[in-house]
């Protein structure tokens, strides 16, 4: 049997995915414009209020109303203190988070129902030493992800601690510690087989990298390509951000077309059919 990925992006208002084994469906799914998810997304930002008695920070970043940003979420990359003060800061997050993989195992777990996992940011308090209002300003321009989506009258939360999922792995570019491999690989043989791919990795310093569950039989070839993708998006991702002027979506995690194929695409699919000009174009680029 041919198993073939339809994509249906002739109307703007809403995307079809279907993948087809000969006659059978195997996978569906469908994106409506106006309820395309921001969970995941990044975005360039502007601080348009730093709010003390939340220790919070609300951003404009392009939503329908402004992103919430705790402060514990926010990244020490951006605090407005010299040079030496903020390396020590990073260099003593690094050194606590290790300290607890030393005590806890493995840092991992799967955030909701889905199969994308995160780190557990188990961060030093830095609300000790510094209040919101002494180190960031209004004004001041930030990466952020959402991670929240925008419920009722409260707008997104944010994180400036980013995810960029691929299909077998997470990369974290700005999280010095903290990657490993999904729990629920509970296999001994295999969580010590990925591990020395994992390290095999020479992540950058300053980066980390996590195993997703789908990742769990694949070769080291497989995880590499994975990661070598991941990366390459992320330069994609700081070279528009240069270029751009903030508010501005940077990254676009809800993408149908982008995610269908990153996540169902395998070579058991001999060809990817597409319907739409726009549609067709996005696919073909990615």
């Amino acid at each position: 049997m041919t198993r073939r990925m339809l994509i249906d992006a002739a109307h703007e208002e809403e995307t079809r995915v279907v993948v087809m084994d000969g006659n059978r469906v195997v996978d569906y799914d469908a994106e409506i414009a106006n309820k395309r998810p921001l969970k995941g997304n990044i975005y360039l930002a502007k601080v348009t209020r730093v709010e003390p008695s939340l220790q919070a920070a609300f951003v404009e970043y392009g939503g329908n109303r402004h992103g919430f940003l705790a402060f514990n979420e926010i990244h020490p990359d951006y605090y407005k203190i010299p040079i030496a003060d903020r390396e020590a800061l990073i260099a003593e997050e690094a050194e606590t988070q290790e300290m607890e993989e030393g005590e806890n195992g493995e840092t991992v777990e799967t955030m909701g129902g889905d199969d994308l996992e995160h780190v557990e940011r188990q961060r030093v308090s830095l609300q000790r030493r510094y209040k919101i209002q002494e180190v960031i300003k209004r004004r001041q321009i930030l990466l952020v992800q959402v991670v929240k989506e925008e419920r009722g009258t409260k707008g997104a939360a944010l994180t400036t601690y980013l995810s960029l999922p691929g299909r077998y792995c997470v990369l974290m570019p700005n999280t010095s510690r903290g990657g490993g491999i999904s729990r629920k690989i509970t296999n001994a043989r295999d969580r010590k087989r990925l591990k020395t791919i994992i390290d095999g990795l020479n992540v950058d310093e300053g980066m980390a990298v996590i195993l997703r569950t789908a990742g769990s039989e694949r070769s080291k070839a497989e995880i590499k390509r994975d990661y070598d993708y991941l990366m390459r998006l992320w330069n994609d991702i700081r070279e528009l951000t240069l270029a751009s002027t903030a508010p501005a979506l940077i990254y676009e995690e809800g993408n149908l077309i982008k995610r269908t194929i990153r996540d169902l695409y395998a070579k058991e699919i001999e060809e990817i059919l597409v319907d739409g000009e726009p549609g067709y174009k996005t696919a073909k680029d990615f």
